[in-house]
């Protein structure tokens, strides 16, 4: 039985480093892709790979749950890529420079501004909080319809404009295509 593997990261960070040869279905489009894909993958070991493990975890328990474990042998690779380029591994990489993924420029804006609305709320006047209870109503809505208003703008970002690709990745994450 042969391997491979299965990169759930979304496409921008594959883009910037993945394993040779793996195939890219990332988590936020999981169950609506990996049927097709593991349809044609019949008899092989599959084996999910994300960055640190958790989201190829998450990929594995899906994988399962849509009673594909007769045709299929599946695995996670503990420790994710980092691991993987940590065993000595060889690892395809793009060249140039390279922004941070989008959903970890995301994460760390909408961190800051939780910190920052809860600091001036504490600080100098109450009312900042509110601030995040509408970051807060913003990522609920972004995890219920997969668009993210934060996502789409950072999208925009000069830095993120010298990568033609990114403008396709979210469009393919979200389903916003306009």
């Amino acid at each position: 039985m042969s391997e491979v593997i299965i990169d759930v990261r979304e496409h921008d960070e594959y883009e910037i480093e993945h394993v040779e040869h793996s195939i890219n279905v990332p988590l936020s489009s999981f169950t609506s892709v990996v049927p097709g894909v593991l349809a044609q993958l019949k008899d092989r070991k599959v084996t999910f790979l994300c960055r640190g493990g958790l989201r190829a975890q998450q990929a594995f328990e899906q994988a399962k749950g849509l009673g594909y474990n007769d045709a299929h042998e599946f695995s996670v690779y503990e420790g994710g890529l980092m691991k993987w380029i940590e065993n000595g591994n060889p690892v395809m990489k793009k060249m140039g420079k390279t922004p941070l993924p989008l959903q970890r420029q995301m994460q760390i804006i909408m961190g800051l501004m939780f910190v920052l609305f809860a600091a001036l709320g504490a600080l100098v006047d109450p009312m900042y909080s509110v601030a995040n209870v509408a970051f807060g109503a913003g990522l609920f809505f972004a995890g219920l319809t997969g668009d993210c208003a934060v996502a789409g703008i950072l999208a925009k970002a000069p830095w993120n404009k010298a990568d033609p690709t990114l403008k396709d990745n979210y469009c393919k994450a979200s389903g916003n295509c306009s």
